[in-house]
């Protein structure tokens, strides 16, 4: 296998891996978070600002990897 195809087969691979753990993350971060505004209503200004920055930080990671998808995919072609 040369390189330009193994590149063609690894980069949409490593963006589906980022978008999966990407939305398992997310999932979590959004888990805990209504569980602890279950616990603590009064609480959930605090909780939803802190989430929103949480999760904001976790989908970076996501367009990160599809950034150096496209910078791949033109170095392909």
């Amino acid at each position: 296998m040369d390189v330009p195809t193994a590149l063609a087969l690894s980069a949409p691979l490593g963006v589906g891996l980022a978008a999966l753990g990407s939305g398992i993350g997310l999932g979590i971060a959004v888990k805990g978070a209504l569980e602890a505004i279950g616990r603590q209503p009064e609480a959930s200004g605090k909780i939803l600002t802190n989430m929103i920055i949480g999760a904001a930080l976790i989908e970076a990671l996501t367009i990160y990897a599809l950034i150096v998808f496209f910078i791949a995919l033109g170095r392909m072609g």
